[in-house]
C-alpha cells in the first residue's frame, strides 16, 4: 500500500455500513433469532463452504438439533448424518466435541469471552470473534477467507495471504477496519462485501462501496489479487469398497476409526486392492461364490484439499448370514436413503448406494 493512501479506517466501516444497510443479505437463517449457539453452527457450516450449500444443511440442523443441550446429548452418529455431503466432516465430529464440552464444562451456556471461545474445538480466531461479534456484540475483528480476499485487495497484497506476515499484517488491518460502533452489523458487512461483490472472479468492482481506498482497483491490478497459494501437485491414492450383499438383500456397513478421512462416518468395508477384496471372500467361505464372482465397477475419483482418491467399488452377492467375520451393520438396500442420515456417510460413499438403487 502506497504511502500517500492511509487506511482512512473510519470513512472505510462508514461506507461499508451504509452498502450493508441498503444492499447486504439481512435474511439468512442465522441471522433470524439471533444467538451464539445459531452463529457458532452457522460459522462452522461456512468455513469453506458457500451459503446458498450451508442454508438447507441448517435449517435441517436447527430442526433435528435446536438447542446445545439437544446437541451435546445427540450421538456422534446423529450430528454426522445432517453433516452428510457437506464436507470436511472434522467440523461436525468438532461441533459435537464442543457441544459436549459447553455441557459439562460451562453448565450448558455457551461462553462469553474470546479465551473460553477459542478453547472449544473447531474454533479459531477468526470464527471466536464472528461468534462474540454477531451474536453479543462484542467489538472483535476477523479474518475468514472473504475478509482476506477484500483486505488483500485493499492493500494490493504481495504474496500469498496465508503467509505468516502477511497473515499478521492483515490482522493488523483487520483491527484496525472494525469500527467502535454496530460491530455486529460491520462483521457481516465486510463478510458480504467479499461474498457477493468482492468475489475471486468476475468482482463488481463498480458497486463496490469501498472501491475508492482499494489499491488493487487503483492500480488496476484487480485480478491479480489475492496471489493463490503455491500449487503442489496432488498425489493419486486408490482405495477399494467391498460392497458385500447377503441373502436378505442387506449391504454391510463399517464405521471408520475416529481419525483419518471421514472419521466416525460409515462406509464400505475398504482394502489397498483388489486381492484384498479377494482374500476377505475366500476367507468367508460362503458356498455361495468365489472370489471370481466379485464385480468390479467403474472408478470414479474424489479430490480432497491434498489429495486424489480414485474409488474402485467391488461388489459381492450372495453372503450367507454369520459367513463374514467383520464387524459393522447390515442396512437393507431399500433403505439406504434412510441410512445415510442415521448414519452419516461420506458423499463418494452416499455415490455408490445412488448406483447400487439405479
Amino acid at each position: 500500500m502506497s504511502d500517500s493512501s492511509t487506511l482512512k479506517e473510519s470513512h472505510f466501516s462508514a461506507k461499508l455500513l451504509a452498502w450493508f444497510d441498503q444492499s447486504g443479505r439481512h435474511d439468512l437463517p442465522w441471522q433470524l433469532d439471533i444467538t451464539p449457539y445459531r452463529v457458532w453452527v452457522s460459522e462452522i457450516m461456512l468455513q469453506q463452504t458457500q451459503v446458498k450449500t450451508v442454508i438447507p444443511y441448517f435449517e435441517r440442523f436447527m430442526q433435528s438439533f435446536p438447542n446445545m443441550q439437544v446437541l451435546a446429548s445427540a450421538s456422534q452418529d446423529e450430528v454426522l448424518g445432517h453433516w452428510a455431503g457437506l464436507g470436511y466432516y472434522a467440523r461436525g465430529r468438532n461441533l459435537h466435541k464442543a457441544a459436549v464440552m459447553i455441557r459439562d464444562e460451562f453448565e450448558g451456556e455457551f461462553p462469553t469471552t474470546f479465551d473460553e471461545i477459542l478453547s472449544l474445538p473447531g474454533i479459531g480466531r477468526s470464527t471466536a470473534g464472528a461468534i462474540l461479534s454477531i451474536s453479543l456484540g462484542q467489538r472483535q475483528a476477523i479474518l475468514d477467507g472473504n475478509v482476506k480476499r477484500v483486505l488483500s485487495r485493499y492493500l494490493a497484497l504481495e504474496g500469498w495471504p496465508g503467509e505468516k506476515s502477511n497473515e499478521k499484517m492483515l490482522w493488523s488491518v483487520a483491527e484496525l477496519l472494525t469500527p467502535d460502533v454496530r460491530f455486529n452489523d460491520y462483521t457481516q458487512a465486510i463478510m458480504d462485501l467479499g461474498a457477493t461483490l468482492c468475489t475471486r472472479s468476475k468482482p463488481q468492482c463498480g458497486k463496490c462501496p469501498v472501491a475508492e481506498y482499494c489499491e488493487a482497483r487503483q492500480q488496476d491490478r484487480v485480478s491479480e489479487f489475492p496471489f493463490s497459494k503455491p500449487k503442489k501437485i496432488k498425489p493419486i491414492k486408490t482405495a477399494y469398497f467391498l460392497i458385500l450383499e447377503n441373502q436378505q438383500g442387506q449391504v454391510l456397513l463399517q464405521q471408520r476409526p475416529q481419525k483419518g478421512i471421514w472419521g466416525g462416518l460409515w462406509s464400505f468395508p475398504e482394502y489397498p486392492c483388489l486381492q484384498s477384496c479377494q482374500t476377505e471372500v475366500k476367507r468367508a467361505q460362503t458356498g455361495t461364490g468365489s472370489a471370481q464372482s466379485l464385480v468390479e465397477w467403474e472408478v470414479f475419483r474424489h479430490t480432497f484439499s491434498h489429495y486424489h482418491l480414485d474409488i474402485h467399488p467391488v461388489m459381492f452377492q450372495g453372503v450367507r448370514e454369520n459367513s463374514m467375520q467383520l464387524e459393522g451393520e447390515w442396512v437393507n438396500k431399500q433403505q439406504l436413503c434412510q441410512a445415510e442420515v442415521s448414519f452419516g456417510v461420506p458423499a463418494p460413499i452416499s455415490k455408490i448406494m445412488t448406483l447400487m438403487e439405479k
